[in-house]
Formats: structure tokens, C-alpha cells, sequence
């Protein structure tokens, strides 16, 4: 019988290499990676608000992780939900955290915590007493939701050494900037291509799945190429940060999007005149 395996993800337990020092400067952007919570296979509407980017949790339901590496480089992500890591519930700093790896422009869904090298268990959205963080006793960072992407370190190339070439009048003088061994007649590869119990919104550790992971080590650059937050809530707290308008507030709204300027022809009724 053919086994099939529903996810293959990759992760790493190396801790980022504090040792490479401060890498190049070069130009990094949160377009790099992307993070979208989806419930249905569809992703949640995102609202930027108070400084921070909010989705409306959808109670009961489950969800996963979409992420997207939107790079020619190969990456690992740190990713927390309540704060606590998606492989190993652990909390701790991004940097020495396991992460899941990226392939160049890869996506990734992260459906629930990794319990096993081949078995997740569901994320789900509950209350903060039902939540798999109350559970664990850890619930300092409840409703949020954290990828952290670190680029895998490249080593520079190294210097071209000198070498001795013969002149005209039989001296030998110093020649850089070219290799001494001979040149390959074969065509360099391409480079790839760049191309409600509290009301409170949580969430638990559900129903177990399949999902077959393997292990890697890799050495990543010290500094992260980008940090994406995402808050969650019920309509109900959004509405109380003002994040999201409330139903009374919603119906006017509507009320005044029908609004119209000119209806029928007529002259402007007079208060004094008693016609209306």
C-alpha cells in the first residue's frame, strides 16, 4: 500500500551562529517572508490598527500557518503561537529556537504543534482557560502569533590567490586576480532565479495529524531578515480596542453609504411657512 505523507517540513535545532559576527549589509524587507492565518484554506482578513496587524478569530475553528519564503535563499523561521514554539512548545529567544526551514520561494503550511517526527496536533481557536498554553502553565503571551526568519549563512568566496607568470625577457612577475588551476570547459550552473467561557481568544492543542518531519543543521546569519506579529481576537474584544466597528456603529455606517443627494425635483421646505 502507498503511504502517503501530508507534510514535509524541515527543521533545525542549531542555534543561530553568534560567532559569524555582523554579515554584510544588505537590503532586507518583511516582503521577504510572508505569514497568513487560515481557517477553510482561506486566509484571515489582516486589519492594521494600534500599531499592530489584528485578524478576527473565528471560535472553535481550527486553523494553520501559511508561510512563504519570497527569496532565492534558503531560510529558517522561528515560529510561536501564545508564545510557545510550533515544534517543541519551548519558549525562549527566536535565535536558539528549533525552526522550520524554507527552500527558495517555498510555502509551507504549519497546521498544528510538531508532537512527534511524524504526528502534529491541530491549532483550534478556545478560550484562554481551555488553550494549550493554560495547560502548560505558560500564559504570559496568549493571542499571538510570531515568525522570526533567519537567512542560512553563506560564506564569502574565497580570495583569488596570485601566481607567478612567466614575461617575454624570461622574468617572473606577480599576476592577481586569476586562478592558477585550469579553467572547466563545462558551462557554469545558472544561478536560481530570484523571482464564550472568557471571552478571550487562545489556542488549543487539538486533534492529531499526520505529519512526517526530518531533521537538519544549518548555520544561519546572526541578524533576522524579518519578524512578523499577528494578533488574534473575538469580534467582541476587537470592537472593545476599536479595532472593528460595533454593530450599532456598523448599521449607521450602512446607513450612510446608501445616502443619496437627488431623489425628485422640488423647492425647499419653509419651517415658517408650515409646509414640509
Amino acid at each position: 500500500m502507498k503511504t502517503t505523507v501530508r507534510t514535509l517540513c524541515l527543521f533545525t535545532i542549531a542555534a543561530t551562529l553568534s560567532l559569524l559576527g555582523p554579515q554584510p549589509a544588505e537590503s532586507v524587507t518583511e516582503s521577504d517572508l510572508s505569514l497568513e492565518i487560515l481557517v477553510n484554506g482561506r486566509p484571515l482578513h489582516e486589519i492594521a490598527a494600534r500599531n499592530t496587524t489584528y485578524v478576527e478569530a473565528v471560535r472553535h475553528a481550527e486553523y494553520a500557518l501559511r508561510l512563504t519564503n519570497r527569496t532565492g535563499r534558503r531560510m529558517a523561521v522561528a515560529l510561536a503561537v501564545d508564545g510557545l514554539n510550533t515544534i517543541d512548545a519551548k519558549t525562549g529567544s527566536a535565535q536558539k529556537a528549533s525552526k522550520w526551514v524554507l527552500d527558495p520561494w517555498q510555502t509551507v503550511t504549519v497546521e498544528g504543534w510538531q508532537i512527534g517526527p511524524d504526528t502534529a496536533r491541530r491549532f483550534f481557536f478556545t478560550s484562554e482557560a481551555k488553550s494549550y498554553g493554560a495547560w502548560l502553565g505558560k500564559t504570559s503571551n496568549l493571542g499571538v502569533i510570531e515568525a522570526v526568519a533567519f537567512r542560512e549563512y553563506v560564506p564569502p568566496p574565497p580570495p583569488r590567490r596570485p601566481y607567478l607568470e612567466e614575461g617575454k625577457d624570461g622574468s617572473a612577475r606577480m599576476r592577481s586576480g586569476e586562478s592558477s588551476a585550469p579553467q572547466s570547459a563545462g558551462k557554469a550552473a545558472p544561478a536560481p532565479a530570484e523571482s464564550p467561557d472568557d471571552d478571550l481568544a487562545a489556542t488549543g492543542i487539538g486533534r492529531k495529524i499526520d505529519n512526517r518531519v526530518t531533521r537538519v543543521e544549518m548555520q544561519l546569519e546572526s541578524s533576522p531578515a524579518a519578524h512578523l506579529r499577528l494578533r488574534y481576537e473575538y469580534r467582541q474584544q476587537l470592537v472593545h480596542l476599536g479595532v472593528l466597528p460595533s454593530a450599532e456603529e456598523e448599521q449607521a455606517l450602512a446607513r450612510r453609504e446608501r445616502a443619496l443627494s437627488f431623489d425628485d425635483f422640488d423647492f425647499a421646505p419653509d419651517p415658517w411657512g408650515g409646509r414640509r
